[in-house]
């Protein structure tokens, strides 16, 4: 069983899954009025043409709801999972931080140098001003 302590992920629910069953109840319902209506006439009639684009069209729709609830439901398992991963990427960048004497497992995130960095010469903080011995200054 979930632990409930743990918040869900959002997934569609049930008027997603509303939506799509009824599309296709209608789809069916429109099929079987056409099936009807080919079986007891001969020639097409304009209510074989109704019933036929209505059940193209229900079906469609309810294609196009079906996937985009799919869509969804694997949306929102990618979100979670990232988020879970962040969630553990920052705790362990939290940890390692704590325990900075010891070897850990953690691999700290490489650093590239900032623009305008040139090797030899070194930073000064601008929280520092003056701090910095004015001997090694050039001139």
């Amino acid at each position: 069983m979930a632990d409930p302590s743990r918040p869900h992920p959002y997934q569609p629910g049930a008027v997603s899954l509303f939506f799509v069953a009824k599309a296709g109840v209608f789809a069916a319902a429109f099929w079987i009025w056409l099936l009807v209506l080919v079986l007891r006439t001969a020639s097409a009639t304009g209510l074989q043409v109704l019933a036929a684009t209505g059940a193209i069209t229900t079906t469609l729709v309810g294609v196009v709801l079906g996937a985009r609830m799919a869509l969804q439901h694997s949306a929102a398992v990618r979100h979670a999972e990232v988020k879970k991963l962040l969630v553990d990427i920052s705790w362990n960048a939290f940890a390692a931080a704590g325990n900075a004497e010891s070897t850990g497992k953690v691999v700290p995130f490489p650093t590239a140098p900032g623009d305008g960095h040139r090797p030899g010469i070194d930073r000064v903080s601008v929280l520092d001003g003056g701090a910095r011995d004015r001997s090694d200054r050039r001139r």
